[in-house]
């Protein structure tokens, strides 16, 4: 196939790219018709992705937990300006910049597999390009010698030939549970009670695994993140409504895509934990130090805190009302005659004339 700029093929050829790559790692291995050498590519290259969105990932749960500590100040604007929208964007936008939040980036590794899961499905489906395949519209079809003999992407035509070749116990990779047609010529071998007993233990595991991995995400949530009426919808819709969709759109989906979900479920459970454990380490570590600091700064058992008093400072010694007297004869240059009546400083003692 040739590049056409004007398609997705920016997306299918890195997708094909990455899984060509590790079906000649584990081909070599195996077999290049063995069904676990395929298989095994596809689980691989959605390790490769996750390995790569690893940290956008931790940014995300960080920007998670973030909006769950930011919950109160929130509400508290949501308050203050509930009538007035524009105006509570902005605070909100305000609120955000000040704590560095960013609400993209914690949407960032889902967004980013949507396409991976889209180009697989793809390439997948373009190695069966005979009518009623399923192509999509405005594609044409292939005869079945034409098919195996055309190149998919970064796979040539004799890998092509070994893809269709392969199967376990009678169920091609890239066969679904309700194919019919002469699409299913093109495989070397199918039958359709092999690919129902392989794709319905896969549809399972990927309907429970998606629920535990929400269930895993929603029990570390915080209660007034979970009180939110829009955290509660979207806890509600990835506990139930998410894994009854993987379910339910099995039978429709090759077997590679199938094994394409358990494999996304199995690295998020553990991908999950992991991270979820560092930044709970990260945090207690954190902790412990803010307490060591204050401790440090405290006084020791038994002795006074010096704490200085604003104002604090020592008063000039009060001048005797004779020198008060003095100075003020000294400025004047004249000598007050009612000044030995007057009344002494504060603190001197009257100066009586003897009789």
């Amino acid at each position: 196939m040739s590049f056409n700029w004007f398609s997705l093929d920016y997306i299918y050829y890195p997708v094909s790219g990455i899984m060509w790559l590790w079906y000649k790692l584990f081909g070599a291995i195996l077999g290049a018709e063995n069904f676990f050498a395929w298989g095994l590519s596809v689980m691989f290259l959605v390790f490769s992705l996750r390995a790569l969105l690893y940290k956008p990932f931790v940014r995300q749960i960080e920007t998670t937990r973030q909006m769950q500590e930011l919950q109160p100040q929130i509400k508290e604007l949501q308050k203050k300006y509930g009538k007035d929208r524009q105006r509570l964007a902005l605070e909100m936008q305000k609120l955000q910049s000040e704590h560095g939040f960013n609400p993209l980036l914690g949407c960032l590794p889902m967004l980013a597999q949507i396409p991976v899961f889209l180009g697989l499905f793809h390439v997948l489906r373009s190695f069966n390009r005979t009518e009623g395949a399923g192509m999509g519209i405005g594609a044409q079809a292939l005869s079945l010698e034409e098919n195996r003999t055309t190149g998919n992407y970064f796979f040539s035509a004799t890998d092509v030939a070994h893809f269709l070749n392969t199967d376990l116990f009678g169920a091609p990779l890239g066969a679904t549970m309700i194919q019919t047609g002469e699409s299913l010529k093109a495989f070397a071998h199918f039958d359709r009670m092999s690919v129902i007993l392989i794709g319905i233990p896969l549809m399972i595991i990927s309907g429970i695994a998606t629920h535990m991995n929400s269930r895993a995400s929603v029990a570390r949530q915080s209660a007034e993140a979970a009180g939110n009426p829009q955290t509660a919808l979207m806890n509600k819709l990835a506990l139930y409504v998410f894994p009854l969709g993987v379910v339910v759109s099995g039978p429709f989906l090759p077997i590679a895509i199938l094994m394409y979900w358990v494999a996304n479920n199995i690295w998020t459970y553990g991908q999950q934990h992991v991270v979820f454990n560092r930044i709970e380490k990260r945090e207690a570590e954190e902790k412990e130090q803010a307490i060591a600091r204050r401790s440090a700064n405290a006084p020791a058992p038994g002795v006074k805190p010096n704490r200085s008093k604003k104002g604090n400072t020592p008063a000039a010694p009060a001048s005797s009302g004779t020198d008060v007297e003095q100075t003020g004869t000294e400025l004047d240059g004249t000598t007050d005659p009612g000044a030995a009546g007057s009344k002494p400083a504060p603190g001197a003692k009257p100066n009586k004339k003897k009789r």
